[in-house]
């Protein structure tokens, strides 16, 4: 068997997927902790905690750390998310060990200096403060903030200017302690290496893990209908909506799927050749879909001159009411069901793809979903499955809508009173 998975004493799972054709492998340490598990006073400790692990361990200094993969030609990265944070490599298979030292330095040995901490906190807030001049990134952050209230699936993942501000070293230093522990930690690997020498080299690396895992709370959030107008000055306006749909856990994750694709989700997509392709309305324009463990929404998002707002909220009104009224030809479930699998097998040759896959899985799932399979059920999508998901959930009462940039005043009543 291609996968297999060992749990061990402290609570640390670790998976791996043999890839025997491969000459590189791909390597991450998945910490269970995103956005979503901060209070609001800690709003962005996670991705806080992100940076200062690469200042320095106790075994190896900054530059230390960045060298230690690249001379070797390989690659050593990280990034936070609302429900996890991951530490990833990828290199030659015969470098495997040297990654996984590496990493696990990282999430077992950080060494903080006070220096090194303020001078991370003004990088992040630099940071932040060129996130405000990018009006795509800003839309998304406002549509979160106002769609879920009160909610820390709401909040910008960078944190905001005041936690930043306010944010402690003994604050990070206990989050590492509490949240970088045993079974929260998942290590996974793809590539040409050994599940068992992989699970040795993991418990020498980490033995000292505690098996304690720190609890926190999840709630499923609940997603508001939004109406929001801000003038931004700018060249353009955007335009961000979005629907309740499909968590990873539900049985129509797939179908959501076929309909984002359909929707806006490519160049062939019925939003991309209409607003964009036929009518010249737009330069960006696209859906997507953005997925948790509890709660999924799709979005729709274009910028245009605002002269255009008017026609380009009447074509996307158009499509989304045909979707709900017509539903979707056959020859479109197929062509779209197609361009899915193909994506997700294009994706099974790359070992950094399937090392993210497998950990994903072993997050939601607790259990190694094979490529076969997922195509099973995406091949299982049919005309009669696509009509009961859109009675579930494409409820067009439900669409959010945040208008944002130049001019965006003069369009208040377009958004304010916005039906399907």
């Amino acid at each position: 068997m291609r996968f297999k998975k060992t749990t061990l004493a402290n609570g640390i799972r670790v998976v791996s997927e043999m890839q025997p054709e491969s000459r590189a492998a791909a390597l991450g340490i998945w910490v269970l902790s995103g956005t979503r598990d901060e209070s609001a006073g800690e709003a962005g400790i996670s991705h806080f905690l992100e940076h200062m692990v690469f200042k320095g361990t106790k075994t190896r200094s900054a530059f230390q750390i960045a060298k230690s993969l690249e001379e070797l030609g390989g690659e050593l990265n990280a990034y936070t998310t609302r429900e996890y944070t991951c530490y990833h490599a990828l290199v030659l298979k015969d470098h495997w060990h040297v990654a996984l030292d590496v990493l696990a330095d990282l999430v077992t040995n950080m060494q903080i200096k006070k220096s090194d901490f303020e001078l991370e906190r003004s990088v992040i807030l630099q940071e932040i403060a060129m996130g405000d001049d990018n009006q795509e990134d800003v839309i998304y952050d406002v549509y979160f903030d106002r769609a879920f209230g009160k909610h820390p699936l709401g909040r910008p993942i960078l944190g905001n200017q005041g936690s930043i501000g306010k944010m402690t070293l003994k604050q990070v230093r206990d989050r590492y302690e509490q949240h970088y522990s045993g079974p929260n930690l998942i290590i996974s690997a793809a590539g040409d290496l050994e599940h068992q020498d992989l699970v040795n080299a993991v418990e020498k690396a980490l033995r000292r893990k505690k098996k304690t895992r720190f609890s926190v709370q999840r709630v499923k959030p609940r997603h508001f209908p939004v109406r929001e107008v801000i003038e931004k000055p700018g060249e353009q306006l955007h335009l961000l909506m979005g629907l309740p749909v499909t968590s990873f856990q539900d049985k129509y994750r797939f179908e959501s799927f076929i309909v984002n694709a359909l929707l806006g989700g490519g160049m062939t997509s019925k939003l991309y050749q209409k607003v964009r392709e036929r009518k010249g309305l737009v330069y960006s324009i696209y859906s997507s879909l953005n997925t948790f463990v509890d709660f999924g929404m799709i979005n729709v998002y274009a910028a245009c001159e605002p002269k255009n707002m008017k026609s380009v909220v009447k074509n996307i009104q158009s499509e989304v009411r045909a979707l709900k009224e017509r539903g979707i030809r056959p020859s479109d479930i197929e062509l779209f069901k197609t361009q899915v699998k193909g994506s997700l097998l294009l994706g099974s040759d790359d070992v950094e793809n399937r090392m993210s896959s497998i950990a994903v899985n072993e997050m939601v799932f607790g259990e190694y979903r094979p490529v076969e399979r997922v195509i099973e059920e995406i091949e299982a999508v049919s005309a009669k499955s696509i009509k009961e998901f859109m009675r579930e959930y494409y409820d067009l009462d439900k669409w959010g809508v945040v208008l944002l940039g130049a001019e965006a005043e003069a369009h208040r009543d377009l958004i304010e009173n916005l039906t399907f």
